[in-house]
């Protein structure tokens, strides 16, 4: 893989160069982001890979939600095979199906029951759902670069580790590296939330202080909540699974970020099958899981909350297989700050 990149390496100037130029237009003027009738939050990040994007769009939609703000959430949609805009969810109903609309806004209409639609074309997604469910503010899902729809507030999610271990591999553009913009970019958002996921809080290194300087800084994490029953929805202490011999299935974009949080609440992970990012699961995937399980006498399936969205379709397949997923919610460390300036920001909005 870092072979590829580096042959890549020579394509990293045009990308900046069209990059640097999209975003100067906006800044000018010269294109034009578009008002839509709502309070607007988007919610992104500047690199590829989990950077806690969608936890955080629950984590802000269910806020929202639970101060009284009728909102709904929107998406490209990444993954899915549809085409166009997609009414996902009016809210407490799913109207369509995960392979429609995509992996991660499924798992957020299920997650936060509220209204939810996939368009690759922010402006126009936005009013048709404004118009058919008659919601006031929408959460856009990773719309940091997506400047065509004005937003009233810009969130971006970075990784602790990521901002604090440099490398070409990492701090560079794609496709040599893992940034979809450079670090000056984040002067466009209004919040940076540095997510520590499961490791202790660290100080950001002096080399990247400037990125951030004048910036409302918070900071978030992880706790894992509990094993769910992806059939049955039945919830499981965590301590149920302690020294369990389980198969690991994951199709997420860090799975060693999800093998260190098994290891962490002592679950077993010598046994693993690990497919890619937003991985579409067929009756092939599903022998392969059913085949591992049987070889290795494992005791059940464990496996992310989006994968088992994806997996719980073939409950026939698995009548005789245990699935449980590991259930983690994003905190904010100074969760009262955080609320009062979302809170403060969309009422002072024009």
């Amino acid at each position: 893989m870092r072979f590829v990149k580096i042959i890549l390496a020579p394509f990293v100037l045009f990308y900046g160069f069209t990059i640097s130029f999209r975003n100067l237009f906006f800044d000018k003027s010269v294109f034009k982001s578009k008002k839509v009738n709502a309070k607007v939050i988007s919610v992104g990040n500047i690199n590829v890979g989990g950077s806690g994007k969608t936890p955080l769009v629950i984590y802000v939609t269910n806020l929202l939600k639970n101060s009284g703000y009728k909102v709904g959430v929107l998406s490209r949609g990444y993954g899915r095979k549809s085409i166009g805009y997609k009414l996902v969810s009016k809210g407490d109903t799913i109207l369509t199906t995960v392979e429609e609309c995509g992996d991660e806004i499924y798992h957020t209409a299920l997650e936060c029951k509220v209204a939810a639609a996939v368009s690759e074309n922010r402006v126009k997604g936005a009013k048709r759902l404004i118009d058919e469910t008659g919601i006031n503010t929408i959460v856009l899902d990773d719309a940091f670069q997506h400047r065509w729809i004005r937003r009233d507030i810009d969130l971006v999610i970075i990784d602790q580790n990521f901002v604090n271990n440099k490398s070409f591999f990492t701090h560079n553009l794609l496709p040599s590296g893992d940034l979809r913009e450079g670090f000056d970019s984040l002067k466009r958002a209004d919040a940076i939330i540095v997510n520590r996921k499961f490791l202790d809080k660290e100080e950001i290194k002096s080399e990247m202080k400037k990125y951030f300087k004048g910036k409302q800084i918070f900071t978030s994490y992880y706790k894992a909540i509990s094993f769910v029953d992806a059939m049955r929805k039945i919830e499981y202490n965590l301590d149920d699974f302690k020294g369990q011999e389980s198969l690991v299935v994951s199709g997420i974009a860090n799975p060693q970020s999800f093998l260190n949080v098994l290891g962490n609440v002592h679950v077993n992970t010598q046994n693993k099958l690990i497919f890619r990012d937003h991985k579409n699961y067929t009756l092939r995937e599903v022998q392969q899981i059913r085949k591992r399980f049987y070889t290795t006498n494992s005791h059940s399936v464990v496996t992310t909350e989006k994968d088992a969205v994806k997996l719980s379709r073939f409950n026939r397949e698995f009548d005789d297989v245990d699935i449980f997923y590991l259930k983690i919610n994003l905190c904010m460390d100074d969760e009262e700050s955080f609320k009062q300036y979302l809170i403060n920001k969309l009422n002072n909005a024009s």
